[in-house]
């Protein structure tokens, strides 16, 4: 485990303490929540970008072919 020095501005570190307090966690814990959120928020749009580079209509429209096209069931109707 790294240890490292952060600077923030002296508003947001009086917010952060609140939240802290009010959560019963450390500062500490809220740094690596806040960070841990951030970095999967980031990760999971460049999956879903990946994703999305091959997808093609055609492929689209063939899975959409495949689904029959019947009356919904009773408790499905709006």
């Amino acid at each position: 485990m790294k240890t490292m020095s952060l600077r923030m501005p002296d508003y947001l570190k009086s917010a952060v303490n609140d939240v802290c307090q009010g959560e019963k966690i450390s500062l500490n814990q809220f740094i690596i929540n806040a960070l841990s959120e951030k970095v999967s928020a980031l990760q999971t749009v460049d999956i879903i970008e990946k994703k999305a580079s091959r997808a093609s209509k055609e492929d689209f429209m063939h899975a959409l072919n495949q689904v029959p096209s019947n009356e919904p069931c009773e408790n499905d109707k709006l």
